[in-house]
Parts: structure tokens; sequence; C-alpha cells
């Protein structure tokens, strides 16, 4: 026989794995990503360092999947649909970026057993089907809702903000935070705007002397001899240069017969600042913010004006700042009548820690609020940012969908419940299918007793034994280590955020295991160098 070469199909350089291979690939770079992360799951998590190598070492201290998922670079291309699902997770739910993770990790490590068991990925794929309907379903009967009773809503939300948080570095004060936060939230009057909630980050002090501020504030100086405090301030918010006064002609190519020519066109160019600056006074404005420099000139102009002038009041902070106060950001000013100020009834300065800030109270959109942060590093500061910032968006998707959960692995041991009891009555191979999906659920109550260092196997199986019997409120009590009510506890989690976990997790557990050939592409080849001498 002759040995022939093998046809060559792809490109050269490029690569292909086939089925098995695929497979096992694409499960061994997701349950990689599920290890990884599944350390910070629950109250008492760890935290990881995430440093980048770049010349200026940032280091980073979080808990928060998506954070951690964000900062490493993956090749694997499974692994990289499950840094998606996070993504997304903190985009739609702002909370659950670990929990989604770790869940579509566990089902895959089910299914690698049930495959190399020669149970076909379809198989698998349509018992997990019905066993997310029938999870869901469950989930969505045993979600309670206050949405009409403002006490008890208010209870909800802060037991949400409460289990929220103790999972994250605020934990030691999460009473006080999660107070903020649903101050804050509920203050957007079911709007969710969370746009209208500034957070500033500001050195010093420790967690607890952060607090809430009503009204807005702008980390920023007012001008040279301009009044410090205005009452009911009429605001110009613009985005253009105020910088024509200083001359360009040294860079440019003039040609002048004299010196003094020099200073006539000097002169034309602080004219023209001149009349832009009175053009920007016929608003009738008592504020001009300007997201880019002002200078000495227009400066004193506005200062002879009594009108206080701030520059560089960065693109979020203008954004916001329009948004909060009703005005609109203007760029040119020929048209006064057309433009809309944004008005508010005081601006002072007010100090936090070393700093000078402004503050703008009784603002046009009145459920505007600033949270101050204190804290003692920056990485300290950032990543109660983070999880502020996680509490913030989970509030204010309860407020809109009022539903409630118990947390504490109360929910995930209640639809496993529901699907074993499913698999149970189901003939033929999926039932297997079913059982895997139980028991990925199961793990995730499993992996939170296991990092606060408690007996897994005993708990679970005891919650388990009571979810059996119907007893659908009992979860972990993390702070003895054992079983409990949550009912009693307060362990509340928003139902949105739980129902998005179950579905995003499955969907791209089934999108991955659907792979059966990986196909990279050959890597670019680089130019060849002609240097013939």
């Amino acid at each position: 026989m002759m040995s022939l070469n093998p046809v060559q199909i792809l490109k050269y350089g490029a690569e292909e794995e086939k089925s098995e291979t695929a497979r096992m690939s694409s499960f061994v770079g997701a349950i990689a990503i599920g290890d990884l992360v599944k350390s910070t799951l629950g109250p008492k998590g760890m935290d990881k360092i995430l440093q980048t190598s770049s010349n200026n070492e940032t280091i980073q201290v979080t808990n928060d999947g998506a954070t951690i998922l964000k900062a490493i670079g993956v090749d694997n291309p499974a692994a990289k649909v499950l840094v998606d699902i996070s993504k997304v997770q903190d985009d739609e739910v702002g909370d659950g970026t670990t929990s989604v993770v770790v869940f579509a990790c566990e089902l895959l490590k089910e299914a690698e057993s049930l495959v190399s068991q020669k149970i076909h990925p379809q198989t698998i794929i349509s018992g997990w089907r019905k066993a997310v309907d029938v999870a869901r379903q469950a989930l969505t009967d045993a979600a309670s809702d206050h949405g009409k009773d403002p006490v008890k809503f208010r209870e909800d939300l802060m037991n949400i903000a409460r289990t929220t948080l103790s999972s994250k570095i605020l934990t030691q004060h999460k009473d006080m935070f999660a107070n903020l936060a649903v101050e804050s939230v509920l203050r957007l009057k079911g709007s969710g705007n969370l746009d209208a909630i500034q957070l500033i980050k500001k050195l010093g002090g420790n967690l607890s002397d952060s607090y809430l501020d009503e009204g807005f504030l702008l980390d920023k100086k007012v001008g040279v001899n301009q009044p410090k405090r205005i009452e009911n301030a009429k605001i110009l918010i613009a985005n253009t240069p105020m910088d024509t006064d200083k001359i360009k002609v040294f860079g440019s190519r003039v040609r002048v017969d004299a010196v003094s020519k020099v200073a006539q066109l000097e002169l034309a160019e602080k004219e023209k600042m001149k009349l832009k600056v009175e053009k920007i006074l016929k608003h009738g404005c008592s504020v001009f913010i300007n997201r880019q420099l002002i200078y000495n000139y227009p400066e004193q102009l506005f200062s002879d004006a009594g009108v206080m002038a701030i520059e560089h009041a960065d693109f979020e902070g203008v954004e916001r700042l329009a948004l909060v106060t009703g005005g609109e950001i203007v760029s040119t000013f020929d048209c006064p009548e057309k433009v809309k100020l944004g008005t508010c009834d005081l601006i002072e300065e007010v100090m936090i820690g070393e700093d000078k800030l402004l503050k703008f109270s009784g603002v046009a959109l009145g459920e505007a609020c600033t949270i101050v942060l204190r804290g003692a590093t920056q990485q300290i500061l950032d990543e109660a940012d983070r999880s502020l910032h996680d509490a913030l968006c989970v509030l204010s998707q309860t407020v809109k969908e009022t539903r409630t959960v118990y947390g504490g692995g109360c929910s995930e041991m209640l639809m496993a419940d529901a699907v074993s009891k499913l698999a149970a009555k189901t003939p033929g191979k999926e039932a297997v299918a079913m059982e895997a999906f139980a028991k990925s659920l199961r793990q995730l109550p499993t992996i939170i007793a296991d990092n606060a260092g408690y007996d897994s196997a005993t708990l679970v199986a005891q919650m388990r034994a009571a979810h059996t019997e119907g007893r659908h409120t009992i979860g972990l009590d993390m702070q003895g280590g054992r079983i409990g009510d949550m009912v009693k506890l307060g362990i509340t989690e928003s139902y949105q955020v739980k129902r998005q976990v179950l579905i995003s997790g499955a969907e791209a557990a089934e999108m991955i295991m659907r792979v059966d050939n990986i196909i990279r592409s050959a890597p670019r080849q680089r130019m060849p160098d002609h240097r013939h001498h």
C-alpha cells in the first residue's frame, strides 16, 4: 500500500480538535474557571488579588466574580463563554456573578461523567431543559411579594442588601451600608435610574465614616475670587474650550514687521474671548460649569460678573449634573432662549477629609444623592465601591421586580428538590441528566459551607432531608455553622438575580455541551523582510 500524505484541508498551521478531545478541552477550561472563582462564593468567601503586569503595577483586591474574570486573560474558548456570562450577569442584575459561573461549571462537571457513560450530549441537554423549567417554576412558586406593603418591602430591601453585602468586604458594617443603599434606592422612587446616585471615594478615615448626602457633590473647586456660595443657582452646563486667551502665535508662523503687532494679535484674541463670555452671561446663569479648561482671563471676567465658574468637571460629572439639575449640556451660546438651564437651591463648599467639594443641594431631580465612601487604602475604596454597586443594582432591580426568595442555599435546595422529584417520574436516560442537574444545584450550598470550613456533607444532607419533607425555608445559618430557618434569620435574595443565575448558568453549560469541534485558524504570517544589500 502506498503511503500517501494526508489531505490538507485546513490552512497550514490551523488546528482542529475532534469530538472527544474538543469536549475534554472545553470541559477542562470551563471547570478551571469555575474552580478559580469558587472560593469567593458566600459570606465566608475569600478574596483574590489581581495584579496587572504593566509598568504601573496596579493591584485590585476583590471577590466580585465579574471583576476577577474580566481581569484574567483567558485563552480557552469555553472559559471565555463563562467569562461572558459573568459579564452579562453583572450588566443585567449586578450580582450573582460568581454563582452563575460556579453553577455552569458544576453542570459541566456532571456532564463530563455522563458523557463518559456514553450518554449522548443531546439527551443530557433535553433532560436539562426540562429540569430548568421545573426549577424555575419551583422558584417562582416560592417567591413572596411585598411590593404593596411599604413597611414590609423596606424590610425585604434591607434584608436583600444585607445578604448581598455579607459576601463582600463591607460585611463588618453591613447594617450601615445596607441602610445607605436602601435609602438611596428608595429615593429613586421606582425610576431605578442608578445614574442619580453618585459614589465619591475619598481616602482617609475608615469604612464606617462613609455616609449618604442628599443632593449632588462635585469634586471640584471654585475659581479665584468667585462667590463660594450661591442660592437659587441657575446653572449653565457646557462643553466648550475657554482657552483662546493664550496666544497661539509662537507655535504658528505669523509674519509681523514689528513686535507691537503681536500685542495687537493678542488683543484680538482677548476680545474674542470677552465676546464669548458675554454671550454666556446673557443666559442669565449664576453658575457656569465647563467640562474643559477655563483660563485666567475668562475666569477673571466671570469673577467680575459675580458668576461661579467651575472648570474641568470630568465628563461623567457633567453628564450627571445635567441629569440631576435638569439642564442640558451646551456647546454653542448663540440662542440663550433655547437653552435649558439647570437649577438648584444652594451651592456651597463642603469639606470631606482634607478636600473641598462643591455641594449642590435641592436639585431638580429630587432623588439625586451622593454616597461618600471613606477608606484606608485605594484598594479598599475600590472594593467597597464595587460591593455597594452590586447592592444598588440588586435593589434597583428588586424595586422593579418586587418578588423575593430566600438565600443561604435555600432556593437552590428547593429547586434541586423539584428537579429530583421530576427525575423520579421520568423514564429513560433523561432522568440521569435531571438528577445530575439537581446535584449541580446542591453544589452551590455545598461550596458556601466549604468556604467557611463547615462540614458541608452533613449540612447539605440535613437541608436535603428538610426540603424533601417540604420545609422549604431551611437554609444554611452561616454564623452558627448549622442549618436554620431563613425567615427568622432574614436572609433574603432578589428573585430576579436567582432566576438569572439559573437560566444563564444552564444556557452557558448547554452551549459548551453542544461543542464537538474546535477549529483554530492559522496564525497570521509575518511578512518576510526584504533587506538585500
